[in-house]
Order: C-alpha cells, then sequence, then structure tokens
C-alpha cells in the first residue's frame, strides 16, 4: 500500500485531497500546514509520496521541494497548484519536482500522479483540466 502525506495551509482542501486518496487505497500518515512541517512529517514518517501545495504562508511549496530535493534526492513529490505560470513550471522542472496536479483536480489525475511516480517514470507529470 502507498502511504503518503499532504501538505496544504488550507485545512478544507488538505482534508478532501485526503479523503479522496484514502478512498483509493492510499493511506495518508502526515498531515501539515507549510513547508516546513511537511520537511518535518517526510523526516518522522518516509513516506512513499508528498503532496504539498505551492503557495503557503512562511515556508511555501519551493520550500519543502527544495529542501526535500537536497537533503533527500529519492523522494518523491507532487505539487498541487492553480498556478500554470511559465515561470513556476521552470521552477518546479529546476528543482526536480516528480509531479504536478493542477487545481480543481481531479482523483483520477490524482491516480495518474501516483502511478507514475511510484513506477519511477522519470518524466514530470503534468495533469490539468
Amino acid at each position: 500500500m502507498t502511504n503518503v502525506i499532504v501538505i496544504d495551509d488550507d485545512f478544507d482542501t488538505m482534508e478532501v485531497f485526503s479523503e479522496f486518496l484514502m478512498l483509493r487505497g492510499i493511506e495518508v500518515i502526515g498531515k501539515g500546514e507549510n513547508g516546513l512541517e511537511g520537511v518535518i512529517l517526510y523526516e518522522e514518517k518516509h513516506p512513499d509520496i508528498v503532496f504539498s501545495d505551492m503557495w503557503m504562508p512562511e515556508y511555501d511549496g519551493f520550500y519543502l521541494l527544495s529542501t526535500l530535493k537536497n537533503a533527500y534526492p529519492d523522494s518523491k513529490v507532487i505539487m498541487v497548484t492553480a498556478d500554470l505560470t511559465q515561470e513556476t513550471n521552470r521552477k518546479l522542472k529546476e528543482l526536480n519536482a516528480d509531479g504536478v496536479i493542477f487545481k480543481p483536480f481531479k482523483i483520477e489525475h490524482i491516480m495518474g500522479a501516483i502511478n507514475k511516480v511510484s513506477n519511477n517514470d522519470k518524466q514530470i507529470v503534468s495533469c490539468r483540466l
């Protein structure tokens, strides 16, 4: 069974996203509200995959992604965002994000990203409506 942590500063989004995952048999072993909490949870729990929002106060998703990829190069991080700008896309590639799911998301996008990342597909997974 795949286990994950979910990081998002919006409590309702984090809960809905976690419920989606649990309904599909994905074990949510931790939840956090910013990038720093995500790094701490990763170090405590060593999940298979981290799902993180990008724009959060204080420590954002870029902080989480860069910190994890520097300290744990094999970590699997999928970013969840509504930001479709080329600059953000460039930065995510530069920081080696394993995937990007664009809001509003569908459960099929989430499951597709999990499958590709779990199978070590080295191409960035980008799911949008």
